[in-house]
């Protein structure tokens, strides 16, 4: 597993409640369902197509739809699928304790209500799934959050095609986060802060200031938001957007939202333990489709490129800063070091030259023979009684 440490915020459980269908969303709906219609085999839908339907406004609509398209959008052939294994025949991989662990932790995103027997089902399906992948790629590295993205996948597609559709991401979008550690996603998720900078100079002034750092969009990153959302209608949305779009296409949804919240944020004690509980909690009514538009255009403004010269500018400042404190720690040491030195000493040579004055060395020499003819009386007194 990853070298990352555990998510340790707690998860929210998911609500799964169907919120009824407005104008807008049935007339996207209604063009989709003719789009597919008309297409009878549904795997002649244009990339190109799919990408546009996933990127603008309410997705795919629902779950029926997403079924169809999201195989199609990660380029699954839904006509080639492998046989899934059983779960005994997992069991051996090194990772099935970890796993079955964190996939036992992830009953708040199971719908509601849902039977026993059922639930224990998916649970099982979702375990192989995941030990699927990381067996056939032994150089992926399985990280705890990974089972919430592919438990998304298994509730919409059902187990095989969610096992292909992980499988792809697993080797695009998710490679950087699955290497041996997390050193590579520690970096991307620097290429924040260029993009809130270019945007809001003030705002990222105040976060530097802070030292937030990026841990708090750590968990949004490696789970594509799905571990830190309590609202499944929002999560699957997501997921259309990602999965229509470029690999770190969520560095650009985390910056919109930061950008969004730029005076809540600015409001706040600047310290990092207030800011980082701050933005750790992602609020219920967040504007998503207004958010990913923002993502859309701020992808468009900036080019990976010169993200990536500001990133390399930031690591050397602040390896520059660290490099400055580690100097002024060692001079400090230093001075404590010689100042505790230096007391020693001086109480030593106080000490003792008081301890061998005349009147000292008299006490000394009247206790020492006192103790000797005590011993010497108490000896002959244990000798006489028959005492050794």
């Amino acid at each position: 597993m990853s070298n990352v440490d555990e998510i340790k915020i707690d998860q929210p459980a998911l609500s799964f409640e169907n919120s009824p269908e407005s104008d807008d969303e049935q007339r996207k709906r209604l063009e989709i369902e003719e789009l597919i219609a008309q297409n009878e085999n549904r795997q002649n839908i244009p990339v190109n197509t799919l990408q546009k339907l996933a990127l603008t406004s309410y997705g795919f609509v629902n779950d029926n739809l997403r079924r169809i398209l999201w195989p199609q959008l990660a380029g699954v052939d839904v006509n080639t699928l492998e046989r899934a294994p059983t779960l005994g025949e997992l069991q051996n991989h090194p990772e099935y304790n970890q796993v079955v662990l964190d996939v036992n932790r992830s009953l708040k995103r199971f719908p509601p209500g849902i039977p026993y027997e059922q639930r224990i089902a998916l649970q099982d399906q979702l375990t192989v799934l995941i030990l699927r992948v990381i067996k056939k790629y032994p150089n992926l590295r399985y990280y705890q959050g990974y089972h919430d993205v592919a438990v998304t996948f298994l509730l919409v597609a059902g187990e095989e095609v969610a096992y292909a559709i992980m499988e792809q991401l697993s080797t695009t979008h998710f490679s950087e986060c699955m290497q041996e550690t997390m050193e590579a996603t520690q970096r991307r998720l620097m290429f924040i802060w260029p993009v809130v900078n270019f945007e809001n100079p003030e705002l990222y002034q105040f976060l530097q200031r802070s030292t937030v750092g990026t841990l708090f969009a750590l968990p949004w990153y490696l789970t594509w938001f799905g571990h830190s959302l309590n609202s499944y209608k929002a999560v699957v949305r997501l997921y259309d957007y990602f999965l229509a779009s470029p690999i770190f296409t969520p560095i650009f949804v985390t910056a919109a939202i930061l950008l969004h919240r730029s005076n809540e944020i600015l409001k706040e004690d600047c310290d990092m333990a207030s800011v980082h509980c701050l933005l750790s909690r992602l609020p219920e009514d967040l504007p998503f489709e207004h958010l990913l538009k923002t993502s859309s255009k701020l992808y468009d403004k900036y080019s990976l490129t010169a993200i990536e010269n500001e990133v390399e500018v930031l690591i050397l400042k602040e390896k520059e800063q660290r490099n400055v404190e580690e100097k002024m720690l060692l001079e400090r040491r230093k001075k404590l070091t010689r100042s505790t030195s230096t007391n020693r000493s001086y109480n030593l040579s106080q000490w003792l030259p008081n301890l061998f004055t005349s009147k000292s060395l008299l006490v000394t020499t009247a206790v020492s023979i006192v103790v000797g003819v005590c011993a010497y009386y108490y000896k002959n007194q244990y000798l006489s009684a028959g005492i050794s």
